[in-house]
C-alpha cells in the first residue's frame, strides 16, 4: 500500500461504537452521552500495511504544556495550536469504513461550516506538510507497541492487534450482510 497525501476523513459511527465496546477511549459518538454531534475524524495513515486513522481532536488547556511524543503531536498553525493528533489511539480502518471530509468551501456554506472547514484546511495543510514525520511517528509506535512490552506509551495505547482482528471481523460481517 502506498501512502498518499493526507485528507481528513469521517469515520462510519456504527464502526466507532463498535469499536469503543472494546476499549472505551476509542472516541465515542453515542447520544446517549450528549456526543452524537462530534464526528470521529482522522487522517488515514498507512501501518503495517494496515490503514490506520489517528484522531484529530480540538486543543484543550492542557495540549499547551504538553510536548511533542510518540503518541501525541501538537499541531501549530503559524504559532497557534489548532489540533492534535493521538496516535497512542489511532485505530485501523477500511475503505468501507471512512468517508473523505468535503474541505471546499462553498458560498451557501454558513459561518459556522465555514470555519470549521477553514480549520480542517488548515489541520490538512499542516499534516501534509509533516507527512514524513507523521508516518514514521504511527509506524514507530505500532512497532514499539507490538514489540516492545516494556514500552512505556504501551498502556495510553490501544491494543492495536486486537483493533485488527476487530476491524477485520466488522468487515466480514459487513460482507456477509451485502451477499
Amino acid at each position: 500500500m502506498t501512502q498518499l497525501p493526507l485528507e481528513v476523513y469521517r469515520i462510519d459511527i456504527k464502526y466507532i461504537r463498535n469499536l469503543h465496546n472494546i476499549d472505551d477511549r476509542v472516541f465515542s459518538v453515542s447520544p446517549q452521552i450528549g456526543k452524537d454531534e462530534r464526528p470521529f475524524l482522522g487522517i488515514i495513515i498507512i501501518c503495517n500495511k494496515h490503514k490506520y486513522c489517528v484522531p484529530l481532536s480540538k486543543p484543550k488547556k492542557k495540549h499547551k504544556k504538553m510536548r511533542d511524543k510518540i503518541d501525541f503531536k501538537k499541531i501549530v498553525y503559524h504559532g497557534a495550536l489548532i489540533g492534535v493528533l493521538n496516535f497512542n489511539l489511532m485505530i485501523p480502518v477500511e475503505n468501507a469504513q471512512i468517508q473523505r471530509i468535503d474541505t471546499k468551501i462553498r458560498k451557501h456554506d454558513n459561518m459556522d461550516t465555514r470555519r470549521k472547514k477553514e480549520l480542517l484546511i488548515k489541520e490538512v495543510e499542516w499534516c501534509n506538510e509533516y507527512i514524513s514525520v507523521l508516518v514514521n511517528t504511527a509506524n514507530v509506535l505500532y512497532q514499539k507497541y507490538i514489540t516492545d512490552e516494556k514500552f512505556a506509551a504501551r498502556k495510553q495505547c490501544l491494543d492495536f492487534k486486537r483493533m485488527e482482528l476487530e476491524c477485520s471481523r466488522y468487515n466480514d460481517k459487513i460482507q456477509n450482510l451485502k451477499n
